[in-house]
């Protein structure tokens, strides 16, 4: 990524690591779990190359953003998120009134999990969850770790080359997993913080792209949601709904070509 800049930005009580690159309208990148801004290398090529401004941050707990105490669980909370993510656009651009907020993920395992993990190192257990494409509710029988993840394939994918595998897995042996599982450590706290607001709509425009395979997508219930109206009462201004035929859950990665097409289709009506 030799075009694209880093750079340390004091935000909200940490020190947050954002990669950034071109010049026009802002298109904030939010990664998962577990990822990094890299996630979106991809896409902010393609869209700057097409006018926009990326910028993608490393999350509390995550690559090279540090400051966040991992072992306080309540500053992991979607409270800390926002205030971190909006604490970054204030402190890049503060005459910025409109951004586009381009996010992937979130669903993962709470518990001891950090444990289940240290026996294989950051690389094995990278790769087990990007190659993952078992569409079955996913869980860790206690005792099992890694090991209860059957269907992994032995191979890397044809969209994640060694290297890149290699670029998330120094970045977690150094940090670890704990603050990226502290996020889901926090949801009781974070369903207590955004009970005033049970029932309120998401009102701007809003593209859903979701991987066939994709396992949220096989929630009991998820579909249901998704195609039956709920969605789109929530998000009235939900414009469309893509599932990725053959394509799993890092669909950013694994499509990256038709995801930044998709993307830049929606955001340049705007």
């Amino acid at each position: 990524m030799e075009k694209i800049e880093h750079k340390m930005v004091d935000v909200n009580g940490i020190n947050m690591h954002v990669a950034e690159l071109g010049q026009g309208p802002t298109i904030l990148f939010i990664h998962g779990f577990p990822e990094l801004w890299y996630s979106w290398r991809h896409q902010m090529v393609y869209l700057v190359e097409r006018g926009y401004r990326a910028m993608a941050p490393d999350l509390r707990g995550y690559g090279d953003t540090t400051g966040a105490p991992v072992n306080d669980i309540s500053k992991f909370s979607l409270f800390h998120l926002v205030g971190d993510l909006i604490a970054l656009l204030e402190a890049i651009d503060p005459n910025k009134d409109n951004v586009f907020v381009v996010a992937h993920d979130w669903a993962a395992v709470p518990g001891k999990i950090e444990a289940e993990f240290a026996p294989y190192g950051a690389k094995v257990v990278l790769k087990k969850f990007l190659t993952f494409r078992d569409p079955a509710p996913f869980y860790f029988p206690k005792g099992k770790g890694l090991d209860a993840i059957h269907d992994a394939p032995a191979a890397l994918s044809s969209w994640l080359s060694e290297e890149e595998l290699d670029d998330y897995a120094c970045k977690f042996e150094k940090t670890g997993f704990t603050g990226p599982v502290n996020y889901y450590r926090a949801l009781p706290l974070d369903w207590e913080l955004t009970a005033p607001w049970t029932g309120v709509q998401v009102k701007v425009p809003t593209k859903f792209i979701v991987g066939e395979f994709d396992l949220v997508y096989h929630i009991p219930g998820a579909k249901e949601y998704i195609h039956n109206g709920g969605f789109k009462k929530d998000v009235p201004l939900l414009e469309e709904v893509v599932i990725l035929e053959g394509a799993a859950h890092f669909v950013n990665q694994e499509r990256p070509d038709e995801i930044s097409k998709h993307i830049y289709d929606f955001i340049q009506k705007f």
